[in-house]
């Protein structure tokens, strides 16, 4: 595994926590990873040695998660966006492909639909576009759990900090399939075949993008990326390499 230079950069309130993989190839192009909800960067370990052969990776643990602070803006995607705008802009980066997994999905649709002039590519990894692409068997405990944590918010810090996590799932996104026309660069839906995101709501992402391609992991879950990196990373690489065999 390379060794990563890390370090923090300040977003609005917060202090967010970054990892930059170099490349064994100085003019290697930029991927960004961004990990789901309640995680942080390390998710993606099975990808690491992986994508960093190819690309110059970097890797973010998304506000209010890993060592990244909440910061007093409300947590909602559309901050998340605006955090990663600022980490490109302080890293120096024009532009990256964006490699989102389930809320980190969520994220870099929300980022491509507000600067996609800052995307080369674009892969979602099990992400939705309102909660109802969500299975019933998965969400109902989410909302559960968060109702549960509102109630213990004035108590603990604690409580307050899983609802503000819990109510990103609960409460958003909130995207139309109409706005997706306008993001033509290559895309790829990536689910697994038990995914906890319904398969007719990932097909219809899909869709919706004018230049997708939709892959579905056999035999894999929502999280595929670390259940079947081996698929997993093929695939992506597949994908990407128009972008890094030149």
């Amino acid at each position: 595994m390379p060794e990563a230079h890390f370090d923090f950069i300040k977003s609005g309130s917060a202090k967010l926590f970054y990892l930059d993989y170099p490349s064994y190839s100085s003019d290697a192009p930029v991927l960004i990873l961004l990990h789901g909800n309640g995680e942080d960067h390390s998710y993606f370990s099975n990808q690491v040695d992986a994508f960093s052969a190819h690309f110059r990776l970097i890797l973010v643990d998304t506000r209010g998660h890993g060592k990244s602070e909440s910061g007093s803006e409300k947590l909602d995607f559309s901050v998340f966006a605006q955090d990663l705008l600022r980490l490109m802009d302080y890293l120096q980066i024009p532009k990256a492909h964006l490699l989102g997994f389930s809320d980190g999905g969520n994220t870099a649709l929300t980022f491509a639909l507000a600067h996609p002039e800052r995307v080369s590519s674009l892969i979602l990894n099990g992400a939705n576009l309102n909660p109802h692409g969500v299975k019933f068997f998965t969400q109902f405990p989410v909302v559960l759990g968060y109702y549960c944590c509102r109630l213990f918010c004035p108590f603990s810090k604690q409580a307050q900090h899983n609802a503000d996590i819990l109510g990103l799932m609960v409460h958003h996104p909130h995207i139309s399939t109409d706005s997706l026309t306008t993001l033509t660069m290559p895309c790829m839906v990536i689910v697994g075949e038990d995914d906890m995101i319904k398969d007719s709501h990932s097909r219809l992402i899909a869709s919706s993008l004018p230049n997708a391609k939709f892959v579905c992991i056999q035999n894999s879950n929502h999280f595929c990326a670390a259940k079947s990196p081996k698929e997993f990373n093929r695939e992506v690489l597949e994908f990407l390499a128009p972008f890094y065999l030149k």
